[in-house]
Formats: C-alpha cells, sequence, structure tokens
C-alpha cells in the first residue's frame, strides 16, 4: 500500500513537472489610424489606365498604418535534450471592420492567413513546417530604417514590383518574391559570431510537375556590432497563378519569380543609416513583354532604397526613406517614394504614429504609399496617416 501511494505520488509530481515544461501564449494587436491621401484606385491590378484611372482623393479609417492587426497564440513543449517542439498559429483582421484578410486563394480570406506551423528547436537552430512568412520578409525589416512598416516603406516598394508585374491583390500570393508561402519548410541556423542563414523549400504538391508551385530561398544575415546585413535569394514555380475569364491557368513547373536583395542597416547611438539594392524578374519572360490572355506579364524592376533615422529618447523615434523602382525593359516607367515618420510609445504596449510621403510615379507605375491603398496610374500622390498600434 505504501508502495502505491508513493508511485501515484511520483506520478503527479512527474506531471506538474511536465504541465510546467509547457507553454501556451495568447496575443494580438490591433493597429488603426486615419489615412488622407489625395489619388486613389480602384485595386492594384495591371498598369492599366481604366483600370486604375484616379478616383479623386480619399479619407478614412485604415487598418495597419505599422503593420497589420493581428491574433493568434503560440506554444513550446520542453522535450528534454535541449529540444522544444513548436507552434504558432497567427492570422490578420482588418481593425475597422472586424473581417479575415485574405489567403493564398484568390478572394478568400482565412483564419489563420498568416502563420500555421508546427516545429523543432534545439542547439541546431529551428525548423518549422507550414505556411509562414517567408525569410525574405525579415531580411527586409531588419535592413531597413523604416522595418518595412505598411506605410512607405521597402515593403511597399517591393509591392510595387509586384503591382507592375501583374499581381492582383486579391491573395497573398507575390508576383516577385514572396511574404507569405504555404506549405513551406524552413530551417533557421543559429547565430555564428553575428552570421546565420535561413533555407526555405515548399513542395507544389502537383500532380505530374514536380516543380509545380514549388518555391525555394536562400538568407544570409549578419547582425553584430550595430549592423544587420543581409543578402536574399528568391526562386519560384507558377508564382501567383493567373486567373483569364474565370479559369485558372494550371500549373506547369514555369519559373516565373526571382528576386535577389542586398541590404544593410547601421545604428549608433541612436542613428541608424539603411541601403539596399534588389532586382525581380520573370525567368520565363525575359524580353519583358505582356501577354494577358496567355498569362504572362513583364517582370524585370530594380528597387534602390536609402533610410535615415535618430531615436531621441527610447520612447520616441523618427524614421525616413527614399524609394526607386525602375522598370528595365520599359524606362519610362520609374516611381520615387519619399516618407518621413514618427512614433512614441505610451508604455511597452502602446505606440502613436504619425507619418507622410509624396510618391512621384511616371509612365504606368503605380507605387503605393500605404499598403491596401492603391493610387493611381502615372500621378503624384501624397499621403498622411495618424494612428494608435495597441498589443496585447
Amino acid at each position: 500500500m505504501k508502495l502505491r501511494i508513493t508511485g501515484a505520488a511520483a506520478l503527479l509530481a512527474f506531471a506538474g513537472v511536465a504541465h510546467a515544461q509547457s507553454s501556451v501564449t495568447l496575443y494580438g494587436t490591433v493597429d488603426t489610424g486615419l489615412l488622407w491621401q489625395n489619388t486613389s484606385a480602384s485595386k492594384a491590378f495591371f498598369p492599366n489606365a481604366k483600370i486604375n484611372q484616379n478616383q479623386g482623393s480619399v479619407f478614412r479609417l485604415k487598418d495597419g498604418g505599422i503593420y497589420s492587426s493581428i491574433y493568434g497564440m503560440k506554444g513550446t513543449e520542453d522535450i528534454g535534450g535541449g529540444y522544444k517542439i513548436n507552434f504558432r498559429l497567427q492570422g490578420s483582421f482588418d481593425s475597422g471592420t472586424g473581417k479575415f484578410q485574405l489567403s493564398d486563394t484568390a478572394n478568400t480570406p482565412a483564419m489563420f492567413n498568416q502563420i500555421a506551423t508546427v516545429g523543432v528547436s534545439g542547439a541546431f537552430g529551428k525548423f518549422d513546417a507550414g505556411r509562414q512568412l517567408a525569410p525574405m520578409a525579415y531580411a527586409l525589416a531588419d535592413t531597413d530604417v523604416r522595418n518595412a512598416w505598411f506605410f512607405g516603406s521597402v515593403l511597399t516598394a517591393w509591392l510595387t514590383m509586384n503591382q507592375q508585374s501583374g499581381w492582383t491583390g486579391s491573395s497573398t500570393n507575390g508576383q516577385i518574391g514572396a511574404l507569405y508561402d504555404s506549405n513551406a519548410l524552413v530551417y533557421n541556423s543559429p547565430s555564428f559570431y553575428g552570421v546565420s542563414v535561413a533555407l526555405e523549400y515548399a513542395p507544389g504538391g502537383v500532380p505530374g510537375e514536380i516543380q509545380g508551385g514549388t518555391r525555394e530561398s536562400a538568407v544570409l544575415k549578419y547582425s553584430n556590432y550595430g549592423l544587420n546585413a543581409a543578402a536574399v535569394y528568391y526562386n519560384g514555380h507558377d508564382a501567383s497563378p493567373f486567373t483569364y475569364a474565370g479559369t485558372t491557368l494550371p500549373s506547369t513547373g514555369v519559373n516565373n519569380n526571382r528576386f535577389v536583395y542586398f541590404g544593410a542597416k547601421y545604428t549608433w547611438q541612436g542613428l541608424s543609416v539603411s541601403g539596399s539594392f534588389s532586382n525581380g524578374r520573370n525567368p520565363a519572360n525575359p524580353n519583358g513583354s505582356s501577354n494577358v490572355a496567355a498569362g504572362i506579364v513583364s517582370g524585370d524592376f530594380d528597387m534602390w532604397t536609402g533610410g535615415l533615422g535618430y531615436r531621441f529618447s527610447p520612447a520616441f523615434e523618427v524614421t525616413s526613406g527614399i524609394y526607386y523602382v525602375k522598370d528595365e525593359k520599359h524606362n519610362q516607367n520609374q516611381s520615387t517614394s519619399y516618407v518621413l515618420g514618427a512614433d512614441y510609445s505610451l508604455s511597452k504596449a502602446t505606440v502613436l504614429y504619425a507619418q507622410g510621403g509624396y510618391v512621384s510615379n511616371r509612365g504606368t507605375m503605380n507605387q503605393t504609399i500605404v499598403y491596401g491603398q492603391p493610387v493611381a496610374v502615372g500621378k503624384n500622390t501624397a499621403a498622411g496617416m495618424i494612428g494608435i498600434r495597441h498589443s496585447f
């Protein structure tokens, strides 16, 4: 009897230890603000004047002045030996309407449209499987003074490449590079003297086409002594599945998405400086010609960026940036965006921000100032936004 009681007590004690080694966290952020912009368009679609004609100025409540509003949960289980099992589920929503945001299926919202992963971590690094942010997205943010914000940053300039090369904005499938990838396998190495790598492979799962819909990428990063530097290579097959006359063209393994990026940011005593160069292209369409009916669009763009910022105190920072995008095959298509912003942390959880921007669009360019608010093709545009971002 005494042995039974002792054994039961040990079992309960072990269960308590096992429980203590696991954790689940619920989290979220609400980001909303007032946006004014002096031109607008119906949507970010092909650079066609009839589709993207100027619809006039717009004043609205806008989600995501810094990043999108999100909700999620994440958890970790310590399985011993220095290894942990991790999961994460995260979705984005429009704080103005409460609606879920889009997934990688055209015009289809999803509950966990950003991240849905399970993986393992340890001394070897970290491995995750599922839908997740592509490694290149973190590289862009780490090497931009504006941190790849939704208002005027390397992110909105990169999205311009996608808009110009045929991205419809109806899903998260990028035409050049990627912000999110579904069915992705991603490995992040530990840091060795500031150097680390991230490797990604996403099988397409298309019957009869081993390369149909596949994605692969590599990111080399350095982070030490105030310097963040990154080199990115991204390659995709059947990027942004094209729908014409109501029919989605089949995935055939065509290599139509390639993006390379080199960027760096240096911070010293509150002063930050950043710069980058990138090129996005469609290897299957080297001449840069367009054929909408066949799902072939132009795709050879260069992007140059520069940023300058200063943190006056732990709570207050001012950032600025210049973002230039050029169509290599059609020299008349160029755009330059100028952005200035300030953010003030009321607390660890709440940030107030104010930002303004101006973009000069020439030819058929339609570089946006703020993600999710298209501008008219070929029109110079100004925008301003004030808002609040609260995390919990």
